[in-house]
């Protein structure tokens, strides 16, 4: 993949050191909600590099048509469309389907990845309308993706649909307030209730549509040239070394990491379907070090695992630690 310069926040793509072959994905379309920064970027930029082409859906006109050419320039092929898009619009959602479609002809992948990192107040803090862009943005966003992009996939009998679920609830210190978590609850609870509606319609092996959640939780990079510069030292001190940002320590990964994730998730979507996995377990599964430690763990939980679809069913439902022993 070749080096591009840009004032996007990126970084290499993960596809070699995670061992994922450079056509992986070759042949596959995919769409890409919120996919002109940060996570989303990730999961286009690595599904470009795997051989596939992305249609990168956002509101930010100026990030995404950068985006469309640091992905075509990154692999020597025309293989990214940047459409300014509105999920929570049906015309904007139509034409984000018409343009895919004219440029690549169908449509194989849709990761439903966009929302609003601003709306992350607590629900005693935060407007009533803060909520209903919430919703608006995870649930009837969703929604509209997958019911302008899946039925074609169904005829096809091929496709992919997955989430960027994070987490459910207000979990301090996680990432993630009340109006945050909120919205990615419903949507976590469309995308998986897609994957037992397609059930009842026969095997995964016989539809050919598999759906599940990928949850990235902690997926951010600063960049440290933002940050206030050092006080000098007193006369005759010596300057202290420059601070370096452990993102180990803080259980970060980079959206390049979680890409090269994502593309491992699906190339293995029979066997995630109507599953949630969050991505230390795919780290783990794909022997790819996650900054040398140990995934996160919650003290008196098991280690996070595959989960089924009768556990986040019923996820809702694991609030605290309940009558206890």
């Amino acid at each position: 993949m070749a080096e591009v310069t840009t004032t996007l926040n990126i970084a290499p793509v993960e596809l070699e050191r995670a061992k994922i072959a450079s056509d992986a994905l070759k042949g596959e379309v995919a769409v890409v909600t919120g996919g002109a920064s940060n996570i989303g970027l990730g999961y286009a930029r690595s599904i470009a590099a795997a051989g596939g082409c992305v249609v990168v859906a956002d509101l930010n006109e100026e990030a995404g048509i950068e985006v469309q050419r640091v992905i075509n320039a990154e692999n020597d092929r025309d293989c990214a469309l940047f459409v300014k898009t509105n999920i929570t619009e049906p015309a904007d959602i139509d034409n984000l389907k018409a343009q895919a479609y004219a440029k690549f002809g169908k449509v194989d992948i849709l990761i439903n990845n966009a929302m609003n990192m601003r709306l992350n107040g607590k629900i005693l803090e935060s407007p009533v309308s803060d909520l209903d862009m919430s919703y608006a943005i995870s649930g009837r966003g969703v929604a509209l993706a997958i019911k302008a992009f899946v039925p074609d996939m169904i005829e096809r009998k091929h496709g992919t649909v997955t989430y960027s679920a994070t987490q459910f609830h207000y979990a301090p210190p996680m990432v993630g307030g009340t109006i945050y978590c909120a919205g990615k609850a419903a949507a976590t609870s469309v995308v998986m209730s897609l994957a037992n509606e397609l059930n009842e319609k026969g095997p995964v092996s016989e539809i050919g549509v598999r759906v599940f959640c990928l949850c990235p939780a902690g997926v951010m990079r600063f960049d440290m040239s933002k940050f206030p510069a050092p006080p000098p030292p007193a006369p005759g001190e010596e300057a202290p070394p420059a601070p370096k940002f452990d993102f180990a320590a803080f259980k970060m990964t980079t959206p390049e990491e979680n890409g090269a994730a994502m593309v491992y998730c699906l190339e293995r979507a029979d066997q995630l379907h109507g599953s949630g996995v969050i991505h230390n377990d795919v780290f783990k599964q794909m022997g790819y070090p996650f900054h040398d430690v140990k995934p996160v763990e919650i003290p008196g939980q098991q280690a996070f695992h595959k989960m089924t679809d009768m556990e986040l069913t019923m996820a809702f439902c694991y609030m605290g630690p309940g009558f206890g022993d």
